[in-house]
Order: structure tokens, then C-alpha cells, then sequence
């Protein structure tokens, strides 16, 4: 960042939209986080990538198997902080708005044919030298293709809202799907939806299948950029994942579209059939 308005002919919304951050990522004071946490979170998003369903009680026989001595309650904390939520059946799956609405999963044995038909969303952790940030993307179920993302250092409503409207100057889907989580419920985030008469469909309590695209794209940058390169700050990452979304939509050959990139499929220059490749419901 150049600096705030007083001090720089860059007004902040305009840096901001440099960046491709929220303004409220600009304001907001960080509460600090322990380098020890920081130790502790990194490993626990390499191990949650590698086996998503370790619970708090799991993940914390895991870190002490690692050598990182640490009780259940602190290995809760971790993940909440990180958004983390194991993927088996269980009572509460995310953090949700009691007072929100909650829409129903709407594609049980719903067959995709085509780009635009469900687009969906999703929110994960992505750590830097001294903190971390969250990515916000919203896919294309059909061709994988990330349409829009954001970067946040918080966890409210309003990058999310920025990642879909900008998401939407692409087309409208048919069905749009996320989890329960309070940013997703909110009503600023499901009015934008409503408004252009998109179906809003919502994962199921401890589906691990609803979302399944969405967190293969979270695995696929992880393993092939973020922890690779190790980004320290925030327009670090804000430039590398940049890149890496326009190999990953342009030049990445998927072996589930037939060796296809997700551009040649979301833009109609190739089809595939994908039923075969989507989760049994």
C-alpha cells in the first residue's frame, strides 16, 4: 500500500482496487498473532490439506505425533481461526448466523452439461511470513474455472460480496452454491443472488461431497504454488496467486476435462461430458 488519502494522490478505494483488496482489509489493525500460533497454523493447514478430515481431537494426535505438544482446546482455537471444518458427518459443520437464513442443497442428482449452470463459492486460509490472509474464489462447476477471487486478512461478508459482484459482470448461473457459513447466509451477500433470480443452494450438514470441486481447487493451489513459494506479504500473494489463476484458468490441462484447460471449456471452444467425474450423491 502507498498510504492513506492525507498522504498520497492515490485515493485508498483506488489502491485498493490495485490490489484487488476490500477496504476493509486497508483499516483494519491486526490482532497479533504468536510466532509459535503462526508455527502451529502452518502446519495445521499442510496437514488439514493433505487429510480434511481430521477433527481438533485428530489434528491435535497428529501435531503431537509431529512433535508440536498441544491440548485439544488450543488445536480448536487454531482451526476456527483458520476457517477449518472436518469433512464427515457431524452436528455443526460451520460457523453460521443462527438468525440467517439457511437455503437447501439443491444439486442431489442434478447432472451438469454445461458452463454457467452451477458456479460455486468458498473461502480458505493461505498463510505469509508473519500472518496469514483468506482467498475467497467462485468456480465454475463445469469447466473449474475461476471466474473471480479475493484476498482479506478478516472473515466478514463484504470480500465476499466484492468477489461475486465482480463474478457476475461475467453472467448470471442458474444455481450458486456455498456452505452455511455466516458470510454466505448473510443477507447483503444472498440479496445480491436473489435480486438476479440466481438459485441459491447450500451445502448439506457434514456433506464432504457438496463443495467437492471447489476444495480440489484449494488442495491444487497449495501444493502447486502457495507452499512452494512461501509468500511473506500481502501483495506477494496477491501478485503470485494472480499468476497462478491465470495458468491454472489458461494453460493447466485437467485430466478430469479430458486434458482440457478450464478457458477452453467455461468459453465453448471444447465440451466434455463431466458426469462421470461428479461425486455420487
Amino acid at each position: 500500500m502507498i498510504g492513506h488519502e492525507e498522504s498520497s494522490p492515490v485515493s485508498v478505494r483506488r489502491q485498493c482496487e490495485l490490489l484487488e483488496l476490500n477496504r476493509s482489509s486497508f483499516y483494519y489493525e491486526p490482532v497479533p498473532v504468536s510466532e509459535g500460533d503462526l508455527r502451529l497454523m502452518n502446519v495445521i493447514d499442510e496437514e488439514f490439506t493433505k487429510r480434511p478430515c481430521l477433527g481438533a481431537r485428530q489434528m491435535m494426535w497428529r501435531l503431537r505425533d509431529l512433535g508440536h505438544w498441544i491440548g485439544r482446546k488450543h488445536t480448536r482455537t487454531l482451526m476456527r481461526r483458520l476457517g477449518l471444518e472436518a469433512v464427515f458427518p457431524k452436528k455443526n459443520t460451520s460457523q453460521r448466523n443462527p438468525e440467517h437464513p439457511v437455503f437447501p442443497y439443491l444439486l442431489r442428482d442434478v447432472t451438469i452439461m454445461r458452463p454457467n449452470q452451477v458456479w460455486s463459492m468458498d473461502i480458505t486460509y493461505i498463510r505469509l511470513g508473519k500472518g496469514f490472509v483468506y482467498l475467497v474464489a467462485v468456480v465454475d462447476w463445469y469447466s473449474r474455472y475461476v471466474i473471480s477471487w479475493r484476498l482479506s486478512n478478516t472473515l466478514t461478508a463484504d470480500f465476499c460480496v466484492e468477489c461475486l459482484e465482480e463474478a457476475l459482470q461475467y453472467g448470471n448461473p442458474e444455481i450458486f452454491n456455498t456452505d452455511q457459513g455466516c458470510q454466505f447466509t448473510s443477507e447483503e451477500f444472498t440479496r445480491v443472488l436473489l435480486d438476479r433470480g440466481i438459485q441459491i443452494s447450500m451445502d448439506g450438514r457434514g456433506r464432504a461431497l457438496d463443495n467437492i470441486f471447489v476444495e480440489r481447487l484449494w488442495r491444487t493451489i497449495k501444493y502447486e504454488d502457495v507452499y512452494l513459494k512461501g509468500y511473506q506479504t500481502i501483495p506477494g500473494a496477491q501478485k503470485g496467486l494472480r499468476d497462478y489463476f491465470d495458468y491454472y484458468n489458461m494453460q493447466r490441462r485437467h485430466s478430469s476435462l479430458e486434458y482440457k484447460t478450464p478457458w477452453m471449456i467455461f468459453s465453448g471452444l471444447e465440451t466434455i461430458d463431466l458426469q462421470a467425474g461428479l461425486p455420487q450423491k
